[in-house]
């Protein structure tokens, strides 16, 4: 059993840690992006966010929309979606030197996703914002 992790005891500035679980994001049943090399960022207050290789996905099922934002720590994110339009994932193609090894890595929002850590389906972090996925962990 799993110790529960706290997101008040995440460090700040965030820390980025390799995920051991199999990491899997689903649209409709199809499968978006599937790893066993991801990547998870902690940051004090929040739920942690994890990061797929691009190759690791099917980023040709994505479409930047144009939307970007800028995270202190990482960088300037660009904003991409599905089929149907909706904000599904983000990607750091302006990475600080600090976190360079995200550059073109995608995280998933689970509001608009199905996303699992092993068989476990997460919910989303509180808020239309902010992208963590919240597990029982």
């Amino acid at each position: 059993m799993l110790t529960p992790e706290c997101v008040d005891d995440y460090p700040r500035p965030p820390a980025l840690e390799p995920v051991a679980p199999h990491l899997r994001v689903l649209l409709g049943g199809a499968v978006v992006a599937e790893t066993r090399r991801g990547l998870r960022v902690l940051e004090t207050h929040h739920a942690p966010t994890y990061y797929f290789p691009p190759e690791d996905g099917a980023v040709e099922l994505l479409e930047r929309t144009g939307g970007r934002s800028h995270c202190e720590w990482k960088g300037i994110a660009d904003e991409y979606a599905g089929q149907d339009r909706i904000v599904l994932a983000w990607a750091y193609n302006e990475v600080y030197p600090e976190f360079a090894v995200l550059k073109g890595w995608f995280a998933f929002y689970p509001r608009a996703a199905d996303c699992y850590i092993g068989e476990e389906k997460v919910g989303s972090q509180p808020g239309g914002y902010y992208g963590g996925w919240v597990s029982a962990n």
